[in-house]
């Protein structure tokens, strides 16, 4: 997508790069009302830096974590990439999900479609998962950085009760947006809302499987070993 993102549509670009609206946003471009413009002409009525733009969306979808095997990690190493490459990205996510979904609600209150209390759902996580990243960037993740398996085991039962809470906030959300299904007729803002809610679920299950899985597994066995050593 990235080699011809000016020739895109707003509306195009607004539902298929997750964040894409965020970066709108900061330049004033009117994705909905607007959408069918493309990036370059946009840019050009606006008097915007289509480059800086072109850059700003092409950032958003590189991953340079793609296909590490995290189980061969030093555990600080994947503690640096679970905070960068998802506590910050939920950080910018959350808000702009919660935006989008507070537009969506107001103006297509009347539809049977319209996800009602979807905002009030995702601030209820939002709350959630900042202390939950707090408790683990502050507590938790220094420990077994450092190797401290053993008396991590309680911390990390508690993070992984609360992820099964995450899991039962993500499924109502699934429910309260038919399974984030866009309803056909659905405008730029409610595509986008859609777009972005997928990509944060997929970004939050790997996300939590990555801690499950690989993080919190690795150091039970440490611990586990150490015991028994």
């Amino acid at each position: 997508m990235n080699k011809n993102l000016p020739d895109q549509t707003l509306g195009t670009l607004a539902s298929a790069v997750p964040g894409a609206t965020r970066v709108f946003h900061e330049f004033q471009l009117d994705f909905c009302c607007g959408g069918d413009k493309t990036l370059a002409e946009a840019a050009a009525q606006q008097g915007l830096d289509l480059d800086l733009m072109v850059a700003a969306l092409a950032a958003l979808s590189v991953d340079p974590a793609e296909g590490i095997d995290w189980r061969q990690a030093r555990p600080d190493e994947l503690v640096a990439h679970i905070v960068a490459r998802f506590h910050e990205r939920h950080r910018v996510q959350l808000p702009e999900l919660i935006r989008l979904a507070r537009r969506v609600e107001h103006v297509h209150a009347g539809r049977p479609a319209c996800p009602i209390g979807l905002a009030e759902a995702l601030e209820g996580l939002q709350q959630e998962l900042e202390s939950h990243m707090m408790k683990e960037e502050q507590m938790l993740f220094p420990m077994l950085a450092n190797g401290m398996n053993g008396p991590a085991q309680a911390p990390i039962s508690v993070m992984r009760f609360e992820h099964d809470q995450h899991g039962s906030a993500l499924a109502n959300i699934q429910r309260l947006t038919n399974n984030i299904t866009t309803p056909v007729n659905a405008c730029n803002t409610w595509r986008a809302l859609y777009g972005g809610l997928n990509a944060f679920k997929e970004d939050l299950m790997q996300h939590i499987h990555l801690e499950n899985n690989v993080l919190f597994l690795n150091a039970s066995i440490a611990a586990e070993g150490a015991h028994h050593g």
